[in-house]
């Protein structure tokens, strides 16, 4: 495992873990930690949905290659 899929994970890991605790607290942590919609918070749930989109292209890639 390389580390772009390492810090895409990372990343990923990350937005779940915040999306968890919005569904069963309310509570957005990366509103919390960087105030809400600000513009360190829009970057970080920017980074989380680019992380998951590449996540879904490496294994687009990896499942093509195995046909």
């Amino acid at each position: 495992m390389n580390i772009t899929v390492k810090v895409l994970s990372a990343l990923c890991l990350i937005g779940a873990l915040n999306w968890g605790l919005i569904g069963l607290f309310g509570f957005d942590l990366v509103a919390f930690i960087f105030g809400p919609m600000s513009i360190l918070s829009r970057i970080v749930y920017t980074l989380v949905g680019l992380s998951a989109v590449g996540l879904l292209v490496i294994a687009g890639r990896n499942y093509a290659q195995r046909i």
